[in-house]
């Protein structure tokens, strides 16, 4: 896919308070100018991912595949708040020539998806034939449905859910003390600042994305004999490492609070009276093994959303089955694209 960066020129203004001007978006394309009337699929990234589902989805989206990139007109905008290309606190501020660090505004999952809107009508997309979200994704994905419902004739929602949990907080809220525990993310020197707390961080998260059967299938120690379990300690070893090469804690710790933000419901009279003006044909996958987002959170919203279809996918690998059960997926999807 193509990479491109938009400067919105004029003043954003961010739900929880506080504005910019002329911000930067960055987002992936089909390698191609978009044609009016040619097909849309519009996907919303996940936490920590990137605007190219390529990189992360390698499965299912790309040439000849199910998400054929040279078929359809594949969009997806790099949430606000990221390290890949839109603004968020890891920007330079051109007030300062550093980063803005803490000065950034708060960002919640409706300004997300205000910046998704701004791209999308920038482009000249009137219509998105399906709209995907995943995850993270799912809480821009259903905004974007009941902000806009006129806009998406399908969408997809998947390992998601319809209001952050107290449990999700409650993850995300560990983590955030872990970055704070670090006296050099307070500092903000640097983007260096509060490294060392964001591989703790990541590996918190991680336990949160899979599920018991996958760590013991797969980190299981090969010597019976083991005095010293390592295995999946060093597992969690090379993944915080991993992670704290690509992204920043400052990043992370804004998106980890718009999180906290998601709640269709807030001004809307309830989640229930929100999903329930969702227009898009939609389809709504649960996966079985999902401790961050149990399948009853994915029923709430399929009960929701008006003729909406509930589907169950099975894993070994919890919350981050939706990046790997693609056959299971490809099933799924299949139908939904034969109808757009």
């Amino acid at each position: 896919m193509q990479y491109h960066e938009y400067v919105h020129i004029g003043r954003f203004d961010f739900e929880a308070g506080g504005s910019l001007n002329d911000i930067h978006i960055g987002y992936h394309t089909s390698p191609r100018p978009y044609t009016p009337g040619e097909k849309v699929i519009l996907i919303c990234h996940a936490l920590t991912a990137d605007s190219d589902p390529e990189n992360w989805w390698p499965g299912l989206v790309g040439p000849s595949k199910l998400l054929d990139t040279d078929k359809y007109f594949i969009l997806c905008v790099n949430m606000l708040g990221s390290c890949y290309g839109s603004d968020g606190p890891s920007s330079i501020n051109p007030e300062t020539g550093s980063p803005y660090f803490f000065d950034f505004p708060r960002i919640t999952v409706r300004d997300i998806a205000k910046a998704i809107s701004i791209i999308r009508q920038h482009i000249g997309i009137g219509k998105v034939d399906l709209l995907i979200g995943s995850s993270i994704g799912g809480f821009q994905a259903l905004e974007l449905a009941i902000s806009e419902p006129s806009v998406y004739k399908n969408a997809i929602f998947m390992a998601t859910e319809a209001r952050v949990s107290p449990w999700l907080t409650a993850l995300e809220e560990t983590q955030r003390m872990a970055l704070e525990a670090d006296p050099t993310f307070r500092r903000a020197a640097d983007l260096d600042g509060g490294k060392n707390a964001l591989r703790c961080a990541r590996t918190v998260a991680l336990l949160s994305y899979r599920c018991p059967e996958g760590y013991n299938e797969r980190q299981s120690e090969p010597d019976p004999d083991t005095l010293f379990a390592s295995r999946a300690s060093s597992y969690h070893q090379y993944q915080g490492e991993k992670f704290v090469r690509r992204f920043d804690a400052y990043s992370y710790y804004y998106l980890s609070y718009a999180l906290d933000s998601h709640n269709v419901g807030r001004g809307r009279g309830g989640v229930q009276k929100a999903l329930g003006t969702i227009t898009a044909r939609s389809t709504v996958i649960a996966i079985d093994s999902d401790i961050l987002f149990p399948p009853y959170e994915l029923k709430t919203i399929a009960d929701g959303i008006p003729g909406a279809e509930l589907h169950q996918i099975t894993s070994l690998f919890g919350h981050d089955g939706f990046l790997l059960e693609n056959d299971q997926l490809a099933v799924i999807f299949t139908p939904v694209l034969e109808k757009i």
